[in-house]
């Protein structure tokens, strides 16, 4: 069975074309930079590997785009739509009511649109992904496969607010957490790899959209996302953690609506607030060159994990393991320095040389004297969300 999976990001769009179930990708890539002039499109197969760059204003055009790169008379792998027989969406957002890979329906798209008010920077995309996947493949099923639902098994005491009980419970607020098919992924490959069945684990997802993830045995026991995804660590364009007070201030003082408060701290704050620019790499290319506004934002980023880091160990009552994974967690050697940094009295050590000379596949960075494993863990949410929906379809046909 060809699977199509579409993983819509807040400013990205990656995409797979898998076989299952032998689990063969036929096919990767990537769409970044998606709102700019300059975007950029990633397309590899097992014969060739290309990049261009182009303007892509939106979640469709970039949609729009990969179809065509899949459909190519020289490059692509798809002679006709009718190929894929199965379309799997990663969708950030599925509330209260979905805990498990959901095939697509009117009714499902609606609750899906719906829950964009908790979500507003990936379930419209996650939403127009469906809509569009199912305008080019409309013979194909659409399962939609939830971040949310990995955060199912957090004890009541971490996903309840100190808010009346009565409020909460009537209007289902809660943590939900997000960025669960990566955290779920990396850490059961950390397990494989450190050969345990049960271990304590810190999973730290850093993209454009951040989260870490405290694990035990597998299973998710803390998150530091919540009722959206905008809390928590510094992300791309997004706050993190603020004093409710600046909020109210913002509106009662200052005169912003909520609307305006909304959409500053979700598309102008974060990085981009801090520096003028959302992509991490942009940020270290300028502090490298002495900007010291984006010097400071990555301090601040790095202040923020640890803080988190050391929160999580009192959680587990210690750690076996630490991950790095998602786009800059893989990537960004200066950032994983400036986490690691300092952190010895945790016993977490990190080894320079490793850290700086990265390898194929899951890689340890910490020195042989490290009481904490600390790796870097390639995600593969796209594998994992094609998983869940290929098991779905299994059982109900």
């Amino acid at each position: 069975m060809q699977v199509l999976v579409l993983n819509s990001g807040s400013s990205s769009i990656k995409f797979q074309i898998i076989e299952m179930p032998s689990e063969t990708i036929i096919c990767k890539g990537l769409v970044e930079r998606i709102g700019h002039r300059n975007a950029k499109i990633h397309y590899k197969t097992n014969i060739i590997s290309l990049s261009e760059e182009k303007a892509l204003y939106s979640h469709r055009e970039g949609l729009q785009a990969i179809t065509l790169l899949l459909m190519d008379k020289n490059n692509g792998v798809l002679k006709t739509p009718e190929e894929v027989v199965l379309v799997a969406h990663r969708v950030v957002h599925g509330g209260n009511r979905f805990d498990q890979p959901t095939k697509v329906d009117d009714e499902v798209l609606a609750e899906i649109e719906r829950l964009s008010v908790l979500a507003p920077l990936h379930n419209p995309a996650n939403a127009t992904g469906i809509k569009v996947a199912a305008e080019l493949f409309g013979h194909a099923e659409q399962v939609a496969v939830f971040d949310t639902a990995f955060y199912q098994t957090l004890p009541e005491k971490a996903y309840r607010y100190a808010m009346p009980k009565a409020l909460a419970d009537k209007h289902h607020i809660r943590v939900y957490g997000f960025h669960g098919t990566s955290h779920k992924y990396v850490s059961e490959k950390a397990m494989d790899y450190l050969n345990k069945s049960s271990a304590k684990i810190i999973s730290i997802h850093l993209g454009n959209g951040c989260s870490m993830t405290a694990i035990k045995d597998g299973k998710s026991i803390d998150h530091s996302l919540g009722f959206g995804p905008s809390n928590g660590l510094i992300m791309g364009t997004r706050s993190g953690d603020i004093d409710q007070s600046v909020i109210f201030y913002l509106m009662d003082s200052l005169g912003m609506s909520s609307q305006e408060v909304n959409e500053l701290l979700q598309k102008k704050s974060g990085l981009l607030g801090l520096t003028g620019y959302a992509d991490l790499r942009d940020v270290q290319t300028h502090a490298a060159q002495g900007n010291k506004d984006c010097q400071l934002a990555l301090h601040m980023t790095a202040y923020r994990i640890k803080k988190f880091i050391g929160s999580y160990i009192s959680v587990l009552n210690g750690v076996d393991a630490v991950l790095f994974t998602a786009g800059i967690g893989e990537n960004s050697s200066v950032l994983r320095a400036m986490v690691c940094e300092n952190m010895d009295t945790f016993g977490l050590q990190l080894d320079t040389d490793k850290n700086n000379h990265p390898v194929k596949g899951i890689y340890e960075i910490q020195k042989d004297e490290s009481k904490i494993k600390i790796l870097v863990v390639p995600t593969n949410e796209e594998l994992e969300i094609a998983k869940q929906a290929f098991e779905l379809i299994c059982r109900v046909s």
